[in-house]
């Protein structure tokens, strides 16, 4: 099963951390400076060109099917348009685009996981050589798909400047790691955006914060999680259990929050407006809630090119529960080529429907903390779902968290766990809440300091510690690398 996830041996890790290094001291500072030292007409130019660098740093030799994918969906795309006045004409187009950018996702990433269950199923034994995942393959085949169904559904024109629609794929700020951009959100300011100082400085706060979060917060709670899961089977307390799993629950909120408000600051300081991703998850009350929090550019895009065009919840219930089912089916596919995946995406997909037709007026009438602490408990078992490598697994830890096969409630180790990294749960627990930004704007204005000083200070002490930790710290796992 070790296709199924990404994994990086020493020598691929020391490649990611020097590319880490070389993105933030290097290459980023070079693409900022020809951006606004050149002309504006090269501007797109020279962010499509640094696009194709960074991406090539990564993964040179997916650079040529990047580009491929590229020339067919820009050339689909004017097929398409060009035949609207025949409908059939173009939803044959439109197929055809399908069928080849989902075969391409499929055979590059869930070709193993196929080939595995059939082995798994069939008496004969079907042999395969593992190929590597394209870095962000995912994110931008949904990209691309976005464009070319909104083009064939007339909702927007279909762009003829192929730079600009190469810059669209390839953006380096969003590429790695989302958001899902929507060409529909970009589309305009692909031929015309504002920069400004304030807009630059803006992008900036938003992209120290994210940087902060993934060095300094996930990497951390990342290395108690790995503590954790290395711990040897039938020596695991009941509390150990729990802290491993609420390490992992912050680990990837930070980590792919953080990679999200990077690349909305990026996309600032070029001039680009991309949607938020998360609007605090871990405060919902409700997993509907929580939804509408984690990963909205994900949900949006399987709501508007998956769930509408289902019939949505304007259907009778047992084709609603059809249409959540075959969405949160695919959700779980998305994020992994691996059952445990799957069975995380229709977890979720079964508490949506108990909460929709069932549970909804019970948790109406219970208190917030109540219906908060239902909330964390399920999407905690939720994550135990995802970072797990088997359904054994996932069921073995989740019974040690209920008890089951625990040798005790906690021990020496989960107390070291917890009272050791204290401050550190805290500043996790505070941090995954709107609490501490609200209190540093309050702060500002309250006190009429100069806001523009004190962001100053503040942003570039946070950036400097970002980066002593950078080049101190050898630990820096890329959890949404292999999507």
């Amino acid at each position: 099963m070790r296709h199924l996830r990404r994994v990086f041996d020493k020598k691929e890790l020391e490649r990611c951390y020097l590319a880490v290094l070389f993105f933030y001291l290097s290459f980023l500072p070079a693409v900022m400076l020809l951006y606004y030292l050149l002309p504006v007409r090269f501007r797109n130019v020279i962010l499509l060109l640094a696009s194709l660098v960074f991406y090539a740093w990564g993964e040179p030799v997916y650079l040529f099917l990047m580009l491929l994918s590229i020339l067919f969906n820009y050339f689909s795309g004017l097929d398409i348009a060009r035949n609207l006045q025949d409908k059939r004409a173009a939803k044959r187009s439109l197929v055809f685009n399908l069928i080849i950018n989902l075969a391409v996702l499929g055979f590059f990433k869930y070709e193993g996981f196929v080939l595995d269950t059939l082995n798994g199923i069939l008496p004969v034994h079907i042999s395969y050589h593992a190929l590597p995942l394209p870095i962000g393959i995912s994110f931008y085949t949904f990209q691309i798909l976005s464009y070319i169904i909104d083009v064939y559904r007339g909702n927007v024109k279909v762009q003829t400047n192929l730079p600009n629609f190469a810059l669209y794929v390839t953006m380096f700020p969003q590429l790695i790691a989302g958001p899902i951009v929507q060409y529909a959100d970009v589309d305009e300011q692909l031929a015309s955006r504002e920069v400004s100082r304030t807009k630059f400085g803006e992008g900036s706060m938003y992209f120290i914060r994210g940087l902060a979060k993934k060095v300094l917060l996930a990497n951390t709670s990342g290395m108690i999680f790995t503590e954790v899961s290395g711990l040897a089977k039938g020596n695991i307390a009941v509390m150990t259990a729990w802290l491993g799993a609420f390490a992992y629950m912050f680990q990837i909120y930070f980590d792919f929050s953080g990679y999200s408000d990077m690349a909305i600051g990026l996309g600032k300081m070029f001039g680009f407006e991309f949607n938020m991703n998360f609007n605090y998850p871990y405060v919902s009350k409700s997993i509907t809630e929580f939804w509408r929090r984690w990963h909205i550019s994900l949900s949006s895009w399987f709501r508007d090119y998956v769930y509408i065009p289902l019939g949505g919840n304007r259907v009778s219930k047992i084709k609603h529960i059809r249409n959540l089912l075959i969405v949160w089916f695919l959700t779980g596919l998305w994020h992994g080529a691996a059952w445990n995946f799957v069975a995380w995406g229709l977890y979720y997909g079964v508490l949506l429907i108990i909460e929709k037709y069932l549970l909804s007026p019970v948790l109406d009438r219970l208190p917030d903390v109540v219906r908060h602490i239902y909330s964390i408990v399920l999407v905690v078992i939720g994550w135990v779902l995802f970072f797990s490598s088997s359904f054994g697994q996932a069921a073995d830890y989740i019974r040690v968290m209920f008890g089951a096969g625990a040798h005790v409630f906690a021990d020496r180790e989960s107390m070291y766990l917890l009272t050791s990294n204290l401050i550190l749960w805290l500043i996790l627990i505070f941090g995954s809440t709107p609490l501490v930004h609200f209190r540093y704007e309050h702060m500002l204005r309250s006190k009429k300091w100069n806001t523009t000083i004190i962001n100053s200070v503040v942003y570039a002490a946070l950036f400097i510690v970002c980066i002593a930790y950078l080049v101190t710290e050898t630990y820096n796992p890329f959890l949404y690398f292999r999507f």
